[in-house]
Protein backbone atom coordinates (compact mmCIF):
# COMPACT_ATOMS: atom_id res chain seq x y z
CA UNK A 1 0.00 0.00 0.00
CA UNK A 2 1.42 3.34 -1.06
CA UNK A 3 1.18 6.22 1.45
CA UNK A 4 -1.67 8.01 -0.61
CA UNK A 5 -3.70 4.96 0.27
CA UNK A 6 -5.75 4.87 4.14
CA UNK A 7 -6.77 2.25 4.89
CA UNK A 8 -8.86 2.03 8.15
CA UNK A 9 -10.51 -0.82 10.25
CA UNK A 10 -10.01 0.35 14.15
CA UNK A 11 -13.58 2.57 15.21
CA UNK A 12 -11.37 5.76 16.20
CA UNK A 13 -9.44 5.54 12.79
CA UNK A 14 -12.71 4.88 10.95
CA UNK A 15 -14.56 7.75 13.00
CA UNK A 16 -11.56 9.88 11.57
CA UNK A 17 -11.29 9.28 7.93
CA UNK A 18 -15.34 8.29 7.12
CA UNK A 19 -15.93 11.82 5.75
CA UNK A 20 -13.09 11.69 3.34
CA UNK A 21 -14.16 8.24 2.41
CA UNK A 22 -17.44 9.26 1.56
CA UNK A 23 -16.37 12.34 -0.50
CA UNK A 24 -14.68 10.16 -3.04
CA UNK A 25 -18.83 9.59 -3.84
CA UNK A 26 -19.63 12.17 -6.25
CA UNK A 27 -23.87 13.21 -5.96
CA UNK A 28 -26.08 15.53 -7.22
CA UNK A 29 -26.60 18.33 -5.32
CA UNK A 30 -30.35 19.92 -4.73
CA UNK A 31 -31.85 22.52 -2.39
CA UNK A 32 -34.79 21.37 -0.53
CA UNK A 33 -37.36 23.97 0.02
CA UNK A 34 -40.76 24.55 1.93
CA UNK A 35 -43.05 27.17 2.83
CA UNK A 36 -43.01 27.06 6.62
CA UNK A 37 -45.99 27.35 9.00
CA UNK A 38 -45.81 31.13 9.64
CA UNK A 39 -46.04 31.63 5.38
CA UNK A 40 -41.89 32.14 4.85
CA UNK A 41 -39.86 30.33 2.54
CA UNK A 42 -37.38 28.58 3.89
CA UNK A 43 -34.25 26.12 1.86
CA UNK A 44 -31.36 23.77 2.57
CA UNK A 45 -28.75 22.60 0.36
CA UNK A 46 -28.89 18.60 0.70
CA UNK A 47 -26.04 15.96 -0.58
CA UNK A 48 -28.19 13.16 0.35
CA UNK A 49 -31.26 12.91 -1.61
CA UNK A 50 -32.36 10.04 -3.66
CA UNK A 51 -34.91 8.37 -5.59
CA UNK A 52 -36.95 5.76 -3.19
CA UNK A 53 -39.47 3.90 -5.27
CA UNK A 54 -40.95 3.97 -8.48
CA UNK A 55 -44.24 2.66 -7.76
CA UNK A 56 -45.73 4.61 -5.79
CA UNK A 57 -43.12 7.46 -6.39
CA UNK A 58 -41.22 8.31 -3.61
CA UNK A 59 -38.13 10.55 -2.83
CA UNK A 60 -35.91 11.43 0.31
CA UNK A 61 -33.49 13.22 2.19
CA UNK A 62 -31.47 13.15 5.33
CA UNK A 63 -30.68 16.01 7.58
CA UNK A 64 -29.00 16.59 10.80
CA UNK A 65 -30.78 16.75 13.88
CA UNK A 66 -28.93 19.71 14.12
CA UNK A 67 -30.14 21.76 11.35
CA UNK A 68 -32.14 24.80 12.33
CA UNK A 69 -33.88 24.76 9.31
CA UNK A 70 -35.59 21.00 8.92
CA UNK A 71 -38.10 22.02 11.45
CA UNK A 72 -39.34 24.49 9.41
CA UNK A 73 -39.04 22.05 6.19
CA UNK A 74 -41.20 19.97 8.08
CA UNK A 75 -43.87 22.34 9.43
CA UNK A 76 -45.21 23.08 5.89
CA UNK A 77 -45.93 18.97 4.73
CA UNK A 78 -44.69 19.84 1.64
CA UNK A 79 -41.72 20.22 -0.02
CA UNK A 80 -39.64 20.84 -3.62
CA UNK A 81 -36.54 18.79 -4.38
CA UNK A 82 -34.85 21.77 -6.86
CA UNK A 83 -32.35 19.85 -8.18
CA UNK A 84 -29.54 22.17 -9.03
CA UNK A 85 -27.82 23.16 -12.68
CA UNK A 86 -24.28 23.24 -13.28
CA UNK A 87 -24.24 27.17 -13.11
CA UNK A 88 -25.80 27.16 -9.23
CA UNK A 89 -22.78 26.84 -6.88
CA UNK A 90 -23.02 29.66 -5.39
CA UNK A 91 -26.90 29.15 -4.29
CA UNK A 92 -25.89 25.51 -3.23
CA UNK A 93 -23.68 27.62 -0.63
CA UNK A 94 -25.95 30.37 0.00
CA UNK A 95 -28.59 27.67 0.98
CA UNK A 96 -25.57 25.41 2.94
CA UNK A 97 -25.67 28.22 5.50
CA UNK A 98 -27.46 28.50 9.02
CA UNK A 99 -28.96 31.78 9.60
CA UNK A 100 -28.89 33.75 6.53
CA UNK A 101 -31.33 35.52 4.20
CA UNK A 102 -31.12 32.84 1.87
CA UNK A 103 -34.03 33.99 -0.03
CA UNK A 104 -32.73 37.35 -0.95
CA UNK A 105 -32.43 38.16 -4.33
CA UNK A 106 -33.55 34.62 -5.01
CA UNK A 107 -36.21 34.18 -7.98
CA UNK A 108 -38.95 31.52 -7.27
CA UNK A 109 -42.32 30.44 -8.24
CA UNK A 110 -44.99 27.85 -6.12
CA UNK A 111 -44.84 24.77 -6.82
CA UNK A 112 -47.35 21.83 -6.21
CA UNK A 113 -47.75 22.10 -2.98
CA UNK A 114 -46.47 25.58 -2.55
CA UNK A 115 -43.06 24.90 -2.23
CA UNK A 116 -40.45 27.24 -4.38
CA UNK A 117 -39.14 25.79 -7.25
CA UNK A 118 -36.09 27.75 -7.23
CA UNK A 119 -35.41 30.17 -10.70
CA UNK A 120 -33.00 27.85 -12.96
CA UNK A 121 -32.90 24.58 -11.34
CA UNK A 122 -32.09 21.27 -13.30
CA UNK A 123 -35.04 20.19 -12.55
CA UNK A 124 -37.96 20.30 -9.55
CA UNK A 125 -39.85 17.47 -7.23
CA UNK A 126 -42.89 18.59 -5.25
CA UNK A 127 -43.36 16.44 -2.88
CA UNK A 128 -45.67 15.75 -0.05
CA UNK A 129 -43.96 14.29 3.34
CA UNK A 130 -45.09 11.14 3.99
CA UNK A 131 -42.82 9.40 6.39
CA UNK A 132 -39.95 10.88 8.96
CA UNK A 133 -37.56 7.97 10.53
CA UNK A 134 -34.63 8.74 13.12
CA UNK A 135 -31.25 7.18 11.72
CA UNK A 136 -28.34 7.86 13.66
CA UNK A 137 -27.53 11.51 13.57
CA UNK A 138 -29.77 12.02 11.15
CA UNK A 139 -33.41 12.37 10.13
CA UNK A 140 -34.69 10.34 6.82
CA UNK A 141 -37.40 12.55 5.28
CA UNK A 142 -39.88 10.31 2.87
CA UNK A 143 -41.86 12.29 -0.10
CA UNK A 144 -44.98 11.42 -1.75
CA UNK A 145 -44.34 12.67 -5.74
CA UNK A 146 -46.82 15.01 -6.21
CA UNK A 147 -45.55 16.66 -9.16
CA UNK A 148 -42.43 17.39 -11.39
CA UNK A 149 -40.96 19.79 -14.32
CA UNK A 150 -37.49 18.77 -16.08
CA UNK A 151 -36.81 21.60 -18.75
CA UNK A 152 -33.98 19.66 -20.36
CA UNK A 153 -31.93 22.72 -20.70
CA UNK A 154 -28.46 22.47 -18.71
CA UNK A 155 -26.99 19.96 -16.82
CA UNK A 156 -26.62 19.32 -13.61
CA UNK A 157 -24.35 20.25 -10.34
CA UNK A 158 -22.03 17.53 -8.46
CA UNK A 159 -20.18 17.69 -5.38
CA UNK A 160 -17.25 15.32 -5.49
CA UNK A 161 -13.99 15.68 -3.16
CA UNK A 162 -15.46 18.45 -1.74
CA UNK A 163 -16.03 20.55 -4.70
CA UNK A 164 -18.70 21.78 -7.02
CA UNK A 165 -18.21 20.34 -10.91
CA UNK A 166 -20.30 20.74 -13.62
CA UNK A 167 -21.54 17.41 -15.02
CA UNK A 168 -21.74 17.26 -19.03
CA UNK A 169 -23.87 14.35 -20.71
CA UNK A 170 -21.64 12.76 -22.64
Amino acid sequence: MDSNTIEATAPDTVREHFREALSHFGSGVVVITAIDPTGEPVGMTVGSFTSISLEPPLVGFFAAHTSTTLPRVLGGGTFCVNVLSETQHDLARAFARSGTAKFAGVEWTPGVGGAPRLAGAHAWIDATIDVRHTIGDHELIVGAVDGLLVPRTSDPLVFHRSTFHGLRAR
